[in-house]
C-alpha cells in the first residue's frame, strides 16, 4: 500500500492527490509537522513492513528495491546520504558534524546518517518507541538513536541526494539545538548513566583544575569553589545511577 500524509499543504497538493488513483490519503486538519505526518502513517500502515520517504524530490525512491534485499538480517535499512553525488546544503553541514559526534557517543557506534528519511524498518519496532517520537523535528534520529541503543540490526545503505526541489522549512539555528536537545533527552532515557557520568567527569575535571589552579597561582585555594564542583560531580553521577534504576524498571513493566 501507498500511504500520502498531507500535512495540511497549501500548495495544491490536496487537491492533486485526490485525482490520484491506488494510493491512500490521509489528510491533516492542520499543520502538525514532519514527525506528526509519519506518526499519522504509522497508525494507519496495513502491514509489518514500513517504508518512509519525503515528497520533496530529494530521495532516490528508486532505491527501495535495493534496501528490500537486506530486510532478512535486519530491522530496519537506512539509505545513508554518503554517496559523492549526494548534494547535501553546505551551510549543514557543521550542524550536522555537532550532531553526528553527539549521536555516536549515545550509541557507542559511527552512525553514517542519523536522519535520512529514506529507510525501511519493521513495525513493531517502530511502535515500540512511538510515545517517544516528536510531532516536528525529527521522528528519524529518534527512532535510529532507539534502535541502536536496544541492539536492533541497523544496516546503512548509501544513496545519491538531489537538490530539493521546493524551499526548506528548516531554521539552521534553531532546529541544530532542537535536533542537540533531542539526542540528549534520547541519551538520558536510554543510556543514562553514560550521559550522566561523562558531565559528572567534566564536573569533577572543573573542580580539579580549579584546585591546581588557585594552589599554584594565587594565596589559597580556592576551596569553596573546588568544594562546589566536586559536590555537583558526585550529584550527578547517583543521579544518572537513579534514572538508569527508574529507567530500566519502567522498560521492563
Amino acid at each position: 500500500e501507498i500511504i500520502v500524509v498531507n500535512d495540511k499543504s497549501t500548495d495544491g497538493s490536496k487537491e492533486i492527490l485526490a485525482k490520484i488513483e491506488g494510493i491512500k490519503v490521509l489528510n491533516h486538519p492542520y499543520n502538525k509537522g514532519y514527525s506528526a505526518s509519519l506518526k499519522t502513517g504509522l497508525l494507519n500502515a496495513k502491514y509489518d513492513w514500513i517504508g518512509i520517504t519525503d515528497a520533496d524530490g530529494t530521495y532516490p525512491n528508486h532505491e527501495f528495491k535495493h534496501l528490500l534485499e537486506f530486510t532478512k538480517d535486519f530491522d530496519m535499512v537506512v539509505g545513508s546520504r554518503t554517496k559523492r553525488s549526494a548534494k547535501y546544503p553546505l551551510i549543514r553541514k557543521p550542524a550536522k558534524l555537532v550532531i553526528a559526534t553527539i549521536a555516536n557517543f549515545v550509541a557507542e557506534r559511527k552512525i553514517p546518517d542519523i536522519n535520512s528519511g529514506l529507510r525501511i524498518f519493521k513495525k513493531s519496532l517502530a511502535m515500540k518507541f512511538f510515545h517517544l517520537y516528536p510531532s516536528r523535528f525529527s521522528f528519524t534520529t529518534t527512532i535510529t538513536l532507539a534502535a541502536l541503543t536496544n541492539d536492533y540490526n541497523v544496516k546503512y545503505i548509501p544513496i545519491t541526494y538531489y537538490k530539493r526541489m521546493s524551499k526548506s522549512t528548516m531554521k539552521p539555528i534553531k532546529d541544530t539545538i532542537n535536533f542537540i536537545w533531542l539526542l540528549l533527552r534520547i541519551g538520558v532515557y536510554f543510556k543514562p548513566i553514560k550521559v550522566f557520568s561523562s558531565f559528572a567527569a567534566f564536573l569533577f575535571i572543573i573542580a580539579l583544575s580549579t584546585f591546581i589552579i588557585s594552589f599554584i597561582f594565587t594565596p589559597q585555594v580556592w576551596d569553596i569553589t573546588v568544594i562546589l564542583f566536586t559536590i555537583l560531580s558526585i550529584q550527578t553521577f547517583f543521579s544518572g545511577l537513579i534514572v538508569d534504576v527508574i529507567n530500566r524498571r519502567s522498560l521492563a513493566q
